[in-house]
């Protein structure tokens, strides 16, 4: 405990004598974690979403104009029949643009300018999401596609899935762009611990002629990287934090309605990782100069 005790101390003196330089360094960290923590809080919250709307996925079956009775009857036959299907409902054309008119008010008056009703009948289905994969409702889809009566089937599985793409390409391009930024930050503090080093070459070189052990010498630089890299975390998640509630707040009722759990800010367990994670990449750096 003397001995850490030691080094935090001495690690503190070589702190402020850095002055611009260990700024520098503390603020390539927060930096990269930053980065890193943007991308975790964006791609967690896209994952709730997902997550909500796997849940009660549908599937829209529109109707022909000219559809019959006989072919309407047999589209809601096989869809009672189905065992992908949890629950069905007809909507009719009226229905439809009532719909749409409650929907969109702002465009209420283009839809009852037009001489014929232009949205037509379906049936809206929600699937069993448990029971549902991905090549049983493609197979499902086509065959209600080219059931007669039908005009088109659009089930939203298919943009789920584009959307899931997405956010693994987002996830793995916030990894690479933060770990090429935190390994700058490592040799930032590589550099500003080397400096500190060579301001202190007249100490370092007597404690060497009186016999200290390199851990003595060594100890305190490798815990001003560390130090550095702490202050780096506990900077990037304040910033991080100021910038989700000013974007939380532009966003309003536009975030409520995706859901009270989906925008959510940073986890206690993946903030402290961010501050242990910048720990980390400061202790590489400090071990970078001690070594040399």
């Amino acid at each position: 405990m003397r001995a850490l005790r030691y080094f935090i101390q001495e690690a503190f003196v070589s702190l402020r004598r850095s002055g611009l330089s260990g700024l520098l360094a503390v603020l390539t960290i927060a930096l990269a974690l930053f980065v890193f923590g943007a991308f975790v809080l964006v791609t967690s919250s896209l994952d709730r979403l997902m997550a909500g709307w796997n849940t009660v996925s549908e599937l829209s079956v529109y109707l022909r104009d000219d559809i019959t009775d006989d072919q309407r009857a047999a589209v809601d036959a096989s869809l009672a029949a189905s065992a992908l299907v949890e629950s069905r409902q007809s909507v009719s054309k009226a229905e439809a643009i009532r719909r749409f008119t409650r929907d969109f008010p702002d465009l209420a008056g283009v839809a009852g300018s037009l001489d014929a009703n232009p949205f037509p009948a379906s049936f809206d289905v929600r699937l069993r999401p448990r029971a549902v994969s991905t090549t049983d409702l493609a197979r499902f889809a086509r065959t209600l596609a080219q059931a007669e009566g039908v005009a088109d089937v659009r089930y939203d599985r298919q943009w789920l899935e584009r959307l899931a793409q997405l956010v693994g390409a987002v996830r793995w391009a916030g990894l690479v762009l933060a770990t090429a930024l935190a390994i700058a930050a490592a040799f930032t503090v590589a550099a500003v611990v080397r400096l500190a080093m060579d301001g202190r070459r007249d100490e370092v070189e007597i404690m060497e002629l009186v016999g200290a052990p390199m851990s003595a010498i060594r100890g305190p630089f490798i815990v001003e990287g560390v130090l550095q890299g702490g202050f780096g975390g506990v900077l990037a998640i304040f910033v991080l934090r100021g910038v989700y509630a000013i974007v939380a707040a532009r966003l309003g009722p536009a975030a409520a309605a995706l859901g009270p759990d989906v925008v959510q800010f940073l986890s206690l367990g993946w903030s402290a990782a961010i501050v242990a994670g910048g720990m980390v990449v400061g202790c590489f750096g400090g071990l970078v100069a001690a070594r040399d």
